[in-house]
């Protein structure tokens, strides 16, 4: 298997050259491992002698969503806890008789619940995380499910509570004890991180009220506002992590255990459950701009500047990891480059 190794370098380093993140990591693979990767720019721009590298951390914003409330409620779906298809309000009393009870957790895997769009926690319910928890299940719908797909950070926050109430653990335990720790990804955790870690970890966005660049705590503000952890965002990892998640993603034939996840999950999930709605979602996945197939590559993002994409067709996957919040939140520049990373990782490959 080859990859257009020189151009990825090259598209990259531009992407360091013209600001548009002081750096990037990145890896192409498949489900032996990592075939190829790299790393270009520096860790922050204020101390310029400290390099990218593959241990460098990251904010993993919503992937976050993928890396724990994904994998997590493909485990309890593959073991016969939970049916995507039965209404929250019949199993799930803190949502019986409130409008999200008539909701199924397909529908919020989809985008298609009909749930608020935007989560605006502290504004709506306050700091308190129980208040916040109650204001997010017992609040009115935005529309009547399957009517649209419309996507909505609520989505995954409520399905992290929903694991949360299934297994009994919080999130961060659940996902270390049944994802993480399994697959090996030690350096995948919620934040936020101790002084010595966040040491490692790429900065993102500046925070008006330090004056200085977020490093070790999530950018995310929900994150925050619940102490760090949550469905929506605020878990940090690194490329290795990733790249074993990935890899254990296309071995189609893993039944649940060793990552609490099996192949089945990974094959529903890539696929399209929207039917006739439009933009065509799978199960928290979506397919990659510019990917020939809608079944061919499929994609997660993540705002801090995370990405990684998956094909179960060409049995590879791929990592582009950059801090570029550090800059700005325009989000078209590194839209040009996902999508330029995404053709030589994929369609210019070689068998």
């Amino acid at each position: 298997m080859t990859y257009r190794l020189d151009s990825i370098e090259q598209l990259l380093s531009e992407g360091v050259r013209d600001k548009v993140y002081p750096g990037a990591v990145w890896a192409v693979g498949d489900a032996a491992g990592i075939r190829s990767s790299g790393s270009t720019g520096v860790l922050d721009p204020a101390d310029p002698d400290v390099l990218m590298r593959r241990d460098t951390i990251f904010d993993a914003a919503s992937l976050t969503k993928i890396l724990s409330v994904w994998a997590l409620i493909g485990a309890l779906w593959e073991e016969g806890k939970l049916d995507l298809d039965i209404q929250l309000g019949s199993f799930w009393s803190e949502v019986e008789d409130h409008p999200l009870g008539v909701v199924t957790a397909r529908q919020l895997l989809t985008h298609t619940a009909g749930v608020p769009l935007r989560a605006q926690l502290k504004s709506l319910y306050g700091t308190d995380p129980q208040d916040v928890r109650d204001g997010v299940l017992h609040e009115a719908q935005h529309r009547s499910p399957g009517e649209a797909v419309e996507y909505t950070d609520r989505a995954a926050l409520i399905l992290g509570y929903l694991a949360e109430y299934l297994a009994g653990q919080r999130l961060d335990e659940f996902a270390t004890e049944r994802t993480w720790r399994p697959l090996g990804m030690a350096a995948t955790c919620f934040g936020p991180l101790p002084t010595e870690i966040a040491a490692r970890c790429a900065p993102t966005e500046l925070d008006q009220e330090t004056d200085a660049h977020l490093k070790g705590i999530a950018h995310d503000f929900s994150a925050r506002l619940l102490g760090g952890v949550c469905g929506i965002a605020g878990a940090f990892t690194v490329l290795d992590d990733l790249a074993a998640f990935l890899r254990y993603m296309l071995d189609t034939t893993t039944a649940p255990g060793r990552a609490g996840f099996g192949g089945t999950w990974a094959t529903e999930s890539l696929t399209v459950q929207t039917g006739e709605l439009e933009p065509v979602r799978g199960l928290f996945w979506h397919p990659a701009p510019g990917s020939a197939l809608v079944d061919d590559t499929w994609v997660h993002y993540g705002f801090t500047g995370t990405g990684m994409w998956i094909s179960p067709r060409q049995q590879r996957w791929a990592v582009l990891l950059t801090n570029k919040l550090y800059y700005t939140r325009d989000r078209q520049p590194l839209a040009d480059i996902r999508n330029a990373f995404r053709k030589l990782s994929f369609d210019s490959c070689g068998g």
